[in-house]
């Protein structure tokens, strides 16, 4: 639940500090103006911090703060089993469930011979001849 929360305002702080972003006017500053731009925007102009400036600090900030708090929840969640690991596990039996099949010493009947009954008592030994 808090996981969801979390993302939720992560993605919707997200699209605002898209918005605030692109709506900001361009200074024409930044890497432009170290090649041979004039020295007071790099040294020192201090520009006016207008509200769209204060808003992509703020959001930015509230972006990584949520990013942060989002990936130590992720961290501590408890890993659960998906429906279909679940089916899986149940299919799949245990050694210890498998019945052992018995083995067989003499072969068996031809199809369509009745089976012989088995004898109680074995044969008794032929007798020694003089």
């Amino acid at each position: 639940m808090l996981y969801n929360l979390l993302l939720i305002l992560l993605i919707v702080d997200g699209l605002v500090l898209t918005g605030v972003v692109l709506l900001q006017a361009g200074q024409g500053g930044g890497l432009a103006s170290l090649g041979g731009g004039t020295t007071d925007l790099v040294m020192g102009g201090r520009q006016a911090v207008t509200i769209l400036h204060k808003a992509s600090w703020i959001t930015g900030s509230v972006f990584m703060f949520l990013a942060l708090l989002l990936s130590i929840v992720a961290s501590n969640r408890a890993v659960g089993e998906s429906e279909v690991q679940r089916r899986l596990r149940q299919q799949t039996p245990t050694q210890q469930q498998v019945p052992a099949a018995p083995l067989q010493t003499a072969p068996g009947p031809a199809p369509g011979q009745p089976a012989p009954a088995p004898s109680p008592v074995p044969p008794p030994p032929p007798a020694p001849r003089p």
